[in-house]
């Protein structure tokens, strides 16, 4: 089996990719600068942990010594704070996955995964939105991943690798009490009897996509092996508003009179978006197997197991 670096390996997305690629018998390694993730989120995983920054071309290189195939995950994640802060975001999305190419051509590995966005690229487009969308994007965050996919398209083309970049939905699950996205922050608020804060109307809508789903899709585009560079949208093909997340999230929590409270809209955070998958059914036969319904419960029986243990310590 290919042995696998998977940065960014403890955090959100990383610690439910992990074990599932050891269950069908990868050998995995992680690079993690711990910044975001734990080793508390993997530590009934037997994987080697690699403590470093992506930037650093030493410690890229030497991680990737007896590497295969890398999945690239790690990344500056937030749409607010790349407004906020420009300057890490480009460093750590755009530089660092620089650094990561680079270094795979070095040691002349041919098979990358980066883990792209839809929304934050493609900005406000109608949606729909699917791989023949122009992409214009308005944040800065949105700017960086577009900046790696060209560097992905151009070190594919100019060094023989196949590059595959995965345009995330937004991903719900378990794992994710640190990450900063609106069903976080919706289920934090309803444990912590304080009411949900949106900002904007509420008529804002997303695409949401449960981790396992995308770990799914992520293995289905290792195991494929496409050749050349490949930008394919992970989603459910599902258009959600803010105002619908919150009520389903209130409903599911069992807490009908729980207060929303609105706020101006924040810069830099698309109106509408969502994608279709149909490219990422025909080329990895991806299907997502979560309702968004299912994937909020079982988020939500998650946030409350993590809270009934914070209690119990």
């Amino acid at each position: 089996m290919p042995k696998i670096l998977v940065t960014g390996g403890c955090g959100f997305i990383g610690a439910n990719l992990v074990p599932m690629l050891m269950e069908k018998g990868y050998h995995v390694r992680i690079l993690d600068n711990l910044s975001k993730g734990s080793k508390e989120y993997i530590k009934d995983s037997n994987v080697n942990i690699q403590e470093g920054d992506i930037r650093d071309e030493t410690i890229v290189s030497n991680a990737l010594i007896g590497i295969d195939v890398v999945i690239h995950l790690a990344a500056y994640g937030s749409v607010v704070e790349s407004v906020l802060d420009p300057v890490e975001n480009f460093d750590i999305n755009t530089k660092g996955t620089f650094t990561v190419l680079n270094a795979c051509r070095k040691a002349n590995i041919k098979q990358v995964i980066f883990s792209s966005t839809g929304g934050a690229l493609i900005g406000n487009a109608k949606p729909p939105v699917n791989e023949q969308s122009v992409p214009k994007p308005i944040s800065p965050y949105g700017s960086s991943k577009l900046c790696c996919e060209a560097y992905c398209s151009s070190f594919s083309s100019s060094y023989d690798m196949n590059i595959t970049a995965l345009r995330f939905a937004n991903v719900i699950g378990p794992i994710s009490s640190h990450k900063k996205g609106a069903v976080t922050a919706f289920m934090k608020a309803i444990i912590n009897n304080i009411p949900i804060q949106i900002y904007g109307d509420g008529k804002a809508t997303r695409d949401f996509l449960f981790v396992t789903d995308l770990c799914s899709g992520i293995i289905k585009a290792l195991d494929k092996k496409l050749p050349g560079f490949n930008p394919i949208h992970l989603a459910s093909g599902r258009e959600v508003s803010v105002t619908e997340l919150a009520k389903l999230i209130i409903s599911i929590a069992g807490k009908s009179d729980h207060s929303i409270n609105y706020h101006d809209k924040r810069i830099g955070e698309v109106e509408r978006n969502f994608a279709n998958y149909d490219l990422a059914k025909e080329l990895l036969e991806f299907e997502p197997e979560h309702s968004l319904e299912d994937g909020l419960k079982k988020t939500w029986l998650w946030f409350l197991n993590e809270n009934s243990k914070n209690e119990n310590t």
